[in-house]
């Protein structure tokens, strides 16, 4: 049987998680459950404060972005090995399997990791992934030796096949990417969160608010990847760090056990008269 990525599984036996936060993927220790991105910011400058405010351990990067190959954005790839995160590069702007191993390819020639997200657009008007391409790419990759972040939908069917392809690490959208309109389904993400539990997932892409990302940590996912929510906002570095605190009190949650929910009313005040430790819970 697979060995899959470690997933801090804390909730489940019900010991106290490690005060850093501390887990990890593909046998890399993290200290942050915040995956963020390096695209679409006012300026380096913000850029780096940014990621420095939000804590994140893990960093993605786009080849198409600067073309390293050709010592283009030198300066700008130093600033982030700077930073002194783990580096997730992608495969952005492909839309074939070809086009796919190519990237990776380069992007592990370049960049010295064996980490690459998937990402294989099959419609440019709202950057759907392809489900075809994706579980055709993902077999070859991790065929290749490559630790592959499947970005796909909400599909759980699709992320069987990406599962049985051998990937070890699921990453469905919460919503069309850079929509910022949160979770639009969050009872198919909770479904493939139940049926992988010992799968490791992030919700990537459609993150809005640091609601959205408490919400997706409160279903049970490990970790939330985003990008636009913090460089567009009007405060990148302030909407970093509250992105930051969402996730641990999302993950604080999920790890206490939420009450259940009830269709009437129950008071929470002892009855009159009788002493508050008589009373049924």
């Amino acid at each position: 049987m697979k060995t899959h990525a470690l997933r801090d599984n804390t909730a489940k036996t019900g010991t106290q998680e490690d005060s850093t936060n501390t887990w990890s993927l593909f046998g890399v220790e993290l200290t942050s459950r915040f995956f963020i991105g390096s695209a679409l910011y006012p300026s380096p400058a913000i850029m780096c404060d940014s990621i420095r405010a939000s804590g994140a351990s893990v960093v993605t990067v786009s080849l198409r972005r600067q073309a390293p190959e050709n010592k283009g954005g030198n300066k700008f790839w130093q600033m982030i090995r700077d930073l002194d995160c783990s580096l997730l590069p992608n495969t952005a702007g492909c839309h074939t399997t070809r086009e796919a191993l190519a990237m990776a390819q380069m992007c592990r020639e370049i960049f010295q990791t064996d980490w690459i997200k998937l990402e294989l657009i099959g419609d440019d008007y709202n950057l759907q992934p392809d489900p075809i391409e994706l579980v055709k790419a993902a077999d070859c990759l991790v065929k290749a030796g490559f630790k592959v972040f499947p970005y796909c939908t909400d599909d759980l069917v699709i992320c069987r096949h990406l599962v049985e392809a051998g990937c070890e690490v699921l990453m469905p959208w919460g919503s069309p990417i850079g929509t910022g309109k949160g979770l639009v389904n969050q009872y198919a993400l909770t479904s493939i969160r139940q049926r992988f539990p010992d799968i490791p997932m992030l919700v990537d892409a459609g993150i809005g608010t640091p609601s959205h990302a408490c919400q997706a940590m409160e279903i049970g996912y490990d970790g939330v990847l985003l990008n636009s929510a913090v460089a567009q906002a009007r405060d990148p570095v302030l909407m970093a760090r509250a992105f930051a605190n969402a996730i641990n009190a999302g993950r604080q949650g999920y790890l206490a056990g939420r009450m259940s929910e009830k269709n009437t009313a129950s008071a929470s005040t002892p009855t009159l008269g009788t002493p508050f430790w008589h009373q049924d819970n």
